[in-house]
């Protein structure tokens, strides 16, 4: 049987881990970034640095996809570049919109007007979705937060399905928090892990929100088994709500400390307008399920002690 060809366009978390899977299902896999080689330091942390290829990219530029596209010529296109914090997309309006949005754009336009058969799969976030009752599935009204993360999800979404239409085999990929032990230490699980693990104060914001959490390793064998079926829209979260306030108690009784004596509240941390609870549900994969027996079973407290585990 012939080699894939895939080509991750960004080289972060999420992007890693489907590289390791991918190369282990004897995949050709091709990282592309604005960023130099020296920079691919999770690909390294999984042993696989020598495995894949490196490509710089500027997504905003036709002819350089064009140039990577006829030199690889991919049966697999995912698009999992993009600025994607909530916060700093307030400051950085055109960097986010450009990367999320925009850059994928790029890619459809080609696709469609060469007629390019690569099967083209853009990462997406929950978020822009307006939760029922804490639930969020692709039925939900898209959101109303005027954010620019979301707002630029929100439009590159809606021309997944457009071209879909016109016939590009694009599908999204939509996620909610995605961990693991490559997160940064500024990400929220893994912060308040390194806390409780050199039994130190930490300072948090609202404890009360209870969000969707997810293992990395699980979310990218759904990624892997969305090449195995038609087009689609679909969403891939553990199911498991877990709050602020459980993860700090789950953390620091860990290493046997009362995590009520080891917090502080920071107004800073607290976002106007947070969303009270959003999280996904295994019937959101279902197609999944039924044709592979897939399953994500890592979330909640377990997700949480895996963190801790890893430091």
């Amino acid at each position: 049987m012939k080699k894939e060809n895939s080509i991750i366009i960004g080289s972060g978390v999420i992007g890693a881990y489907l590289a390791k899977l991918l190369v282990a299902k004897k995949h050709k896999v091709i990282i592309t970034s604005r960023k130099a080689k020296k920079h691919y330091i999770n690909y390294n942390k999984l042993n696989i640095e020598n495995k894949v290829i490196f490509e710089k990219l500027d997504v905003l530029k036709k002819q350089n996809i064009l140039k990577i596209l006829k030199k690889y010529t991919p049966n697999n296109i995912f698009y999992f570049s993009g600025q994607s914090s909530l916060i700093k997309s307030i400051k950085l309006k055109k960097v986010t919109n450009d990367s999320n949005y925009i850059g994928a754009r790029k890619f459809l336009e080609i696709l469609y007007k060469y007629k390019i058969k690569s099967k083209f799969y853009k990462a997406n976030s929950g978020y822009i979705f307006e939760p029922k009752k804490g639930l969020i599935n692709t039925k939900c009204k898209f959101s109303k937060n005027n954010n620019p993360y979301i707002q630029s999800q929100i439009k590159a979404y809606e021309d997944i399905k457009k071209f879909r239409k016109k016939g590009v085999n694009c599908s999204s990929a939509i996620f909610l928090q995605v961990e693991s032990p490559l997160r940064g230490d500024d990400f929220f699980i893994k912060k308040i892990c390194t806390h409780a693990k050199f039994k130190k104060k930490i300072s948090v914001g609202n404890l009360n929100t209870i969000r969707d959490y997810s293992w990395a390793p699980e979310i990218v064998k759904g990624i892997y088994y969305l090449t195995k079926i038609k087009p689609i829209d679909l969403i891939l979260s553990s199911g498991q709500g877990i709050s602020g306030e459980k993860i700090l108690q789950t953390v620091y009784k860990n290493n046997n400390m009362d995590y009520k004596k080891y917090f502080s509240i920071n107004k800073k941390f607290i976002r106007p307008n947070e969303i009270e609870a959003i999280v996904g549900s295994s019937k959101n994969y279902k197609v999944l399920t039924k044709k592979f027996k897939y399953e994500i079973k890592i979330g909640g407290t377990k997700l949480v002690k895996k963190i801790y585990n890893s430091i």
